[in-house]
């Protein structure tokens, strides 16, 4: 019998998911899709008679939206969130605004893969110069963050953002999931695969085959350790879920008519 059970999820598709660019900081609004992959999934917690206390997103707002959307689904809109830049999608430094499949094609499927999914690989810092700079550095959000705007990084491996996401973690989510407390952590690709390869204790070489569809509950079950009593599961229709996960995955391919 699990003593603790925690919900973890990729926010909902968001505009540049589906330009297959790397969006990274860069805030962006949920996709038509989106929308509704938020919108089914709170149907399906529902459903599933999950009753939230507490839910946790970070400050990009396909993040917070897709959690509004949820609780609206299930009826439990007056739920409290609190939100971090701690739980923000990994900083893809130089590489945010690129197409992936572009990537790819310019520098091998092999590298874009590990830009994406590798554990301690960091990609080229961002510029001053870069164009969307100056719309994360000058963001309001950061301003009111636990770190100085100097401190904020300007790239990230997979590491750095388990690095930067932990003590959030051990601080703030703990505590009130050991108080008892129904916790919703609506995130992002790369910080929950971050937080379950902490809590999963799965391996730098095989967290680079980890891959989170968007908007599709995780189940986390936990013993009084916090470990987990069996793998994490993926909530929902199995064979739509690996079809998904497919999808994102290819993102990283040349497109077939460029091959």
């Amino acid at each position: 019998m699990a003593k603790y059970r925690l919900v973890l999820l990729r926010h909902g598709e968001g505009a540049w998911t589906k330009e297959n660019r790397f969006c990274s900081w860069v805030d962006q609004k949920l996709s038509s899709d989106g929308i509704k992959e938020a919108q089914n999934c709170g149907k399906h917690l529902k459903a599933l008679g999950f009753e939230f206390d507490l839910v946790f997103t970070s400050v990009l707002s396909r993040s917070i939206q897709t959690a509004w959307l949820i609780l609206e689904e299930m009826g439990q809109e007056w739920v409290p969130i609190q939100s971090s830049w701690r739980l923000n999608e990994r900083h893809y430094g130089a590489l945010i605004g690129l197409n992936r499949a572009e990537m790819a094609l310019n520098h091998g499927e092999e590298q874009v893969k590990i830009w994406r999914r590798s554990y301690d690989v960091t990609p080229p810092p961002i510029s001053e110069s870069h164009p969307y700079y100056d719309e994360i550095y000058n963001d309001r959000r950061y301003k009111c963050s636990d770190v100085s705007q100097d401190n904020l990084p300007k790239a990230e491996s997979l590491k750095d953002v388990l690095d930067r996401l932990l003590p959030y973690w051990n601080e703030k989510i703990v505590p009130e999931l050991k108080s008892g407390k129904m916790i919703l952590i609506s995130a992002h690709g790369n910080s929950s695969r971050a937080l379950l390869k902490h809590i999963e204790g799965i391996s730098d070489e095989d967290i680079i085959n980890v891959t989170l569809p968007t908007g599709v509950p995780i189940l986390l079950e936990l013993d009084e350790n916090l470990h987990p009593l069996g793998p994490h599961q993926f909530l929902g229709d199995q064979e739509a879920i690996q079809a998904a996960i497919k999808k994102v995955e290819d993102q990283g391919k040349v497109k077939s008519a460029e091959k």
